[in-house]
């Protein structure tokens, strides 16, 4: 691995060892074995590095158990018909991660205040969009490109929501699968 790859690595294991608060760029540094001068090199400040690490990290484990709910929810079934297995899909990756949720949603809170680190994470979001259409698509082969990238957004922006909801209701009676279908049918058939 090259500097770049040892900071984002040692980024999440610091942030994880000493919490999002608390971690210094001394740290991450140390955590990667590189120079605390790497920091600003790569990735113009603590912050930006911070940001992309957890995004990565977390975004990989996240995108990986939403393409695994839409493919074993959807094989041999229309999107209709698998809506409702995909979203509890969905809400099982969310309780599955908690930690890491909760570690990115610390983070937006930082990423709200900063334009830079925005402009990263509207990259990343289309990123994960376009991630998401092309496995809808692939399970899905009829819908159009436009339909598949449509379904992405839609997915996408339900999970952020539902993520943070389990994050800071967890009594809540929350939104699963039937309850989806139900609300998406009400809202076509009128």
């Amino acid at each position: 691995m090259g500097n770049r790859e040892d900071l984002l690595t040692g980024a999440r294991k610091a942030v994880l060892e000493r919490g999002l608060a608390k971690v210094t760029a001394r740290d991450i540094a140390t955590a990667a074995g590189v120079s605390l001068a790497a920091i600003g090199y790569h990735f113009g400040s603590k912050d930006q590095l911070v940001t992309e690490a957890i995004t990565m990290g977390i975004g990989t484990e996240l995108g990986d158990g939403m393409e695994a709910a839409i493919r074993d929810a959807g094989e041999g079934h229309t999107l209709w018909e698998s809506l409702a297995a995909t979203w509890n899909g969905f809400v099982d990756v969310i309780q599955n991660n908690h930690d890491g949720l909760l570690l990115s949603t610390e983070n937006g809170l930082q990423i709200a205040r900063d334009p830079a680190q925005q402009v990263f994470m509207a990259e990343a979001s289309a990123t994960a969009h376009r991630d998401i259409a092309e496995i809808i698509a692939s399970v899905h082969p009829n819908l159009s490109a436009e339909q598949a990238a449509a379904v992405a957004k839609l997915l996408f922006v339900l999970f952020q929501g539902m993520a943070i909801q389990m994050l800071i209701a967890p009594g809540a009676d929350w939104l699963d699968g039937d309850s989806l279908v139900t609300a998406v049918a009400a809202m076509r058939d009128k």
